[in-house]
């Protein structure tokens, strides 16, 4: 009796334990479409760029092979007609070269120290509501038009500029770069450089905010129980675990600075020279120079105008890829 009494517990036992569910990775319907419209809008984009890149650089072969070495490295713009009506033309972009990077290192040494201020204030400092605020400033500043930071660099921030130029000027300029030919220092690179360093402080504190914030929690916590203050956490575990990826931020900042126009054009003194100093009115960009050219550019003046594009499509494109690289791996080894 005992014994059909337990068989009957043990068969209703078995009955009731369930069918063993039936894992399976493959994705649902849903996922399937949500998976090919993102690839498809990201190999768009991908491809875009290509045929951009491309284009660029089939227009502008003909000067390349034209112009040689001297198209990167002559300091002439000039297109002429000799006697015969032939069309005599001599193009680089060597002084268009010389200003880019001088502009983009005067917005990289004001903006970057500035962008890392802002950031560690925004994710130690700020309080809660503040913060919150503060951040939608900052990716708001991101979405202006380059024309109204050109405009407010024209009307407002030139003549305070202009000022402080003749203050460096005044007690540096025994230093070369800070020296100037004539005291002429109205729309100069140094001006075109703090209105660039306004531009790329959204884009460098967003990216150095991203990454102090990934700092390890435990570090951050024995770096306390040791007795470090606040700015001592900061200095001893903050900045070493974000060091690569501000560096990473400026680089992307860089990327912006090379290839922005309208705010350059509106605060440079476009002239096809040389200029070292950062402080005399005389210079120029490579973006600047295609916007200045293009309206009256015609023939083998356009495919110049495409070939330097291309550079300033190499150079920006060069930047950016070394900048997502950095970031990419200072957050994934947490470093």
């Amino acid at each position: 009796m005992y014994k059909i009494q337990h068989m009957t517990l043990l068969e209703n036992k078995s009955a009731d334990i369930p069918a063993p569910r039936v894992i399976t990775t493959k994705p649902r319907v849903s996922d399937k479409i949500f998976r090919g419209v993102v690839t498809s809008f990201g190999m768009s984009a991908l491809l875009i760029l290509t045929l951009i890149g491309i284009f660029l650089a089939y227009r502008g072969v003909q000067t390349f092979h034209s112009q040689g070495w001297s198209f990167l490295t002559s300091y002439n713009w000039d297109k002429t007609v000799d006697e015969n009506g032939n069309s005599v033309s001599s193009f680089g972009v060597g002084a268009m070269l010389i200003g880019t990077v001088l502009i983009s290192i005067v917005a990289l040494i004001v903006g970057v120290p500035l962008s890392i201020a802002m950031a560690l204030f925004l994710t130690f400092y700020a309080p809660a509501r503040l913060k919150t605020i503060l951040v939608s400033v900052v990716d708001l500043m991101a979405a202006f038009p380059s024309v109204l930071f050109g405009l407010w660099g024209f009307f407002v921030l030139m003549p305070m500029a202009n000022y402080w130029a003749k203050l460096i000027y005044k007690y540096l300029h025994w230093i070369p770069i800070f020296d100037a030919p004539e005291p002429f220092f109205e729309r100069s690179p140094f001006i075109a450089g703090l209105v660039l360093a306004i531009m790329i402080i959204p884009i460098v504190t967003s990216v150095s905010r991203e990454v102090f914030a990934q700092t390890p929690l435990d570090r951050i916590q024995a770096a306390y129980a040791l007795g470090a203050t606040k700015w001592g956490v900061i200095k001893a575990v903050v900045f070493p675990f974000g060091s690569s990826g501000v560096v990473g931020g400026a680089m992307l900042g860089l990327g912006r600075a090379f290839g922005e126009t309208v705010a350059v054009y509106t605060v440079l003194n476009i002239v096809f020279a040389p200029n070292w100093h950062v402080l005399f009115g005389a210079g120029g960009n490579i973006a600047s120079l295609i916007i200045l050219k293009w309206g009256e550019a015609s023939g083998d003046e356009t495919t110049a105008l495409l070939a330097a594009g291309f550079i300033l499509f190499v150079m920006t494109l060069l930047v950016n890829m070394f900048a997502n690289f950095i970031v990419r791996q200072t957050l994934k080894s947490g470093k």
